[in-house]
């Protein structure tokens, strides 16, 4: 099975809220993530394709970040895949037949402030910190707003994690509408690539006659 296979089992199983693909996580993007006003849930998918050597790395973003993570891979994966992850991550079992649990995601305690911060633009955290009366914000850096937030203790994770989740939310609007002008653009272009292709194809059949003089 193939990763777009495999998303089309998980999407109708993702209740309440919204979900978003491809969602920039760290260093990483997460395939999907499930947020609702409570929680955020990042999954990551593994096609027969897929291999298992981004584990380690994806792991470290969507554990500073996710409420829940869930791994949802192929039989052939599981076996090579359940050794490198932490008890609290869920795993899931794709086949033609649908989606088995293998074992359901347990809550993580390993969010961190600065890491979810990261997940909306510099402005929308600034204005968060300056609701809750902190001076002189609107003029630090990123660097400096991600060194605060890590050492500090006046800002309640809790808080700030609600905050995140109800932007990505409210943000969920305007990506669908970038989205469908992106299928439109595809769409529109797709017969003028195609066009092109058979030209060009086209132009490597015909080759110079060799004459001998």
């Amino acid at each position: 099975m193939n990763d777009p296979e495999i998303r089309a089992l998980l999407y109708p199983l993702l209740a309440g809220g919204v979900y978003v693909d491809e969602l920039p996580t760290g260093t990483t993007r997460a395939d999907v993530v499930h947020i609702t006003p409570d929680f955020m849930h990042g999954y990551e998918v593994k096609g027969d394709g897929d291999t298992l050597q981004r584990v380690a790395r994806q792991l470290s973003c969507y554990g500073s970040v996710y409420d829940f993570v869930t791994f949802v891979v192929t039989e052939k994966h599981l076996a090579r895949l359940l050794p490198l992850l932490p008890e609290w991550v869920g795993v899931m079992v794709a086949s033609p037949q649908g989606l088995q649990p293998h074992r359901a995601a347990a809550y993580n305690a390993t969010v961190e402030r600065a890491p979810i911060a990261a997940m909306l633009l510099l402005e929308e955290v600034k204005q968060f910190l300056m609701a809750r009366g902190l001076q002189g914000v609107s003029t630090l850096r990123g660097q400096e707003v991600a060194k605060f937030l890590r050492y500090t203790q006046t800002i309640p994770l809790s808080s700030l994690a609600q905050y995140v989740r109800e932007r990505l939310i409210a943000r969920m609007p305007e990506r669908l509408l970038i989205r469908a002008e992106r299928k439109a653009e595809r769409e529109r272009l797709g017969p003028v690539k195609r066009k092109r292709k058979k030209k060009k194809a086209a132009k490597k059949k015909v080759s110079p006659s060799l004459v001998k003089s």
